[in-house]
């Protein structure tokens, strides 16, 4: 091989490989975008026009009366998914607002700079790009793969007006989500992924706890013992995709001060709030020694983020009582959207389908009887 020849196939070798870092990420983000668009037309036409069987399958979860716009995409409760069968890929893309709904962040940002104290920070988040549930070939265990974008809090706070009104008169809502396809979003409606934990202390009773007045979403409604939501300045160590299990011991730690040694923690859910477009993991902890009464006592010393509950109660974990409180006049139309769904996967978790259900069916028989 003459010298030209093997200088002619360096330069090859160092231009391809710069081509290939230029191009790969669009290349791969034009595939995942056909991919889901495809799979969202197969999605679309079974949602639309099944014969009702098929529509029901994709109901958000409703028990009687109370309604939600939670929609359980992964798991039923009865097995936890693994650890290791949850993928998290990050992209490097930001999740970028429309031209029409940019000016809506600027509004926020500074009305939050306007603030006594300085407002909100507009802390680093992710937005989620794509969430894809497939089988392992042989055992035909779930396999979940999320896909991230970076994005920050004042986007997610644009972005949650979903409603509101555009200058050609249309909303986020009309114009980009599909009603008969809950699964096809762009990322920038969903800059929201976090952690919800039904925690169970070891005398068995359920942690609920109350949202506080002065947090922005869910203001004063009840909700899972632990809700967290991904961060990308605390979740992501270096250039990592964030571990969910992670984040869950996280929450556990800064809202009820409790260590990985003190729980097992499964994980039972993903689920989509299709209102808000806010995806979440669903777990479930179970406190090895410590009490309910003990849990007050260590909440009592003080906790990390004591400023995001106004009150907790303890509620016996048995079908009959978690059921009656979820269905409680004073409750029932005081729930975030994602908790009751929660505490029912919990249950089933613990105790089985049949008698979870067998309890939500006296209970809300009891209801119409009165």
């Amino acid at each position: 091989m003459s010298g030209i020849d093997v200088v002619n196939g360096a330069v090859g070798a160092v231009f391809g490989l710069v081509l290939g870092s230029l191009f790969q990420q669009p290349i791969e983000d034009a595939w995942h975008r056909f991919r889901r668009r495809s799979a969202g037309r197969v999605r679309s036409l079974t949602f639309r026009q099944g014969d009702g069987r098929a529509a029901a399958a994709w109901s958000a979860f409703a028990l009687g009366p109370l309604r939600t716009s939670a929609l359980i995409v992964e798991g039923d409760g009865r097995h936890p998914i693994a650890p290791s069968a949850v993928h998290v890929q990050v992209l490097d893309q930001e999740a970028v607002l429309p031209e029409e709904m940019a000016p809506w962040r600027d509004e926020i940002e500074e009305q939050e700079g306007a603030r006594d104290g300085g407002g909100a920070w507009n802390g680093p988040r992710y937005a989620v790009d794509e969430v894809s549930v497939s089988r392992s070939p042989l055992e035909e265990q779930p396999e979940v793969r999320l896909r991230l974008r970076p994005t920050d809090y004042f986007t997610f706070l644009a972005a949650q007006q979903l409603d509101r009104r555009l200058p050609d008169g249309t909303t986020p809502r009309g114009r980009y989500l599909d009603p008969g396809d809950p699964f096809c979003a762009p990322a920038f409606l969903q800059c929201s992924f976090g952690v919800n934990v039904a925690v169970v202390t070891a005398d068995h009773l359920l942690v609920v706890t109350r949202r506080a007045d002065g947090v922005r979403t869910g203001t004063g409604l009840w909700n899972s013992s632990v809700n967290e939501g991904l961060s990308r300045h605390l979740d992501s160590a270096g250039r990592n995709a964030p571990d969910l299990h992670e984040v869950a011991r996280r929450g556990m730690r800064e809202e009820l001060s409790l260590e990985p040694h003190e729980y097992t923690l499964s994980l039972l859910a993903f689920v989509l709030d299709v209102e808000r477009r806010q995806w979440s993991a669903h777990f479930h902890a179970r406190l090895g020694e410590l009490t309910g009464e003990g849990l007050q006592e260590r909440m009592s010393r003080g906790v990390a983020d004591r400023w995001e509950h106004q009150s907790v109660d303890l509620v016996p974990f048995r079908p009959a009582d978690v059921v009656g409180y979820l269905l409680r006049p004073d409750r029932i139309h005081r729930w975030t959207p994602t908790a009751p769904a929660l505490f029912h996967l919990a249950l089933v978790h613990a105790y089985g389908r049949g008698p979870v259900e067998r309890a939500e069916d006296r209970a809300v028989r009891r209801l119409g009887a009165r």
